[in-house]
């Protein structure tokens, strides 16, 4: 009983040196094929929709949420990323989004250090919507289906 309870009371400890081995070793092995796989456009993110390779993560908080939503994305706001994610897909490519992309980064950053193969989308929720617009957006909503 001891040993569980010694266990259980390291156990983040240990969660936070993986975690931390993991961003160690992803910043010390960080090179432009690494950057290029970090971010994704609008474009790109579209057609990994339609291809049902991809999550959207909206990660804005609730209030900007109601205020305007993507309703093929999946609304889970930063704050609530540490207790959430599990339930995010793991065989697919999660891409974090936020009006710009601040916020985004972080997100992704977050869930490749817990094993998933995230991005964030370069140009933003906003670019996502002026790239969606007229024809692009009735072909993309026709194609997602």
């Amino acid at each position: 009983m001891k040993r569980v309870f010694l266990i259980l009371l390291f156990f983040p400890t240990v969660q936070m040196v993986v975690s931390q081995d993991y961003l160690d070793n992803y910043l010390t092995n960080f090179n432009y094929e690494a950057r290029k796989n970090m971010k994704v456009s609008s474009e790109g993110l579209t057609k990994l929709l339609i291809d049902n390779q991809a999550i959207l993560l909206d990660i804005r908080f609730e209030e900007e949420q109601k205020s305007w939503s993507m309703p093929y994305a999946v609304p889970m706001p930063l704050p609530n990323i540490p207790s959430n994610y599990n339930s995010l897909d793991k065989s697919k490519i999660i891409v974090t989004a936020c009006p710009h992309k601040d916020r985004a980064i972080i997100a992704m950053v977050y869930l490749k250090s817990k094993g998933y193969d995230a991005r964030y989308l370069s140009d933003g929720l906003l670019g996502l919507a002026d790239y969606l617009r007229g024809d692009k957006a009735k072909l993309f909503i026709e194609k997602i289906k």
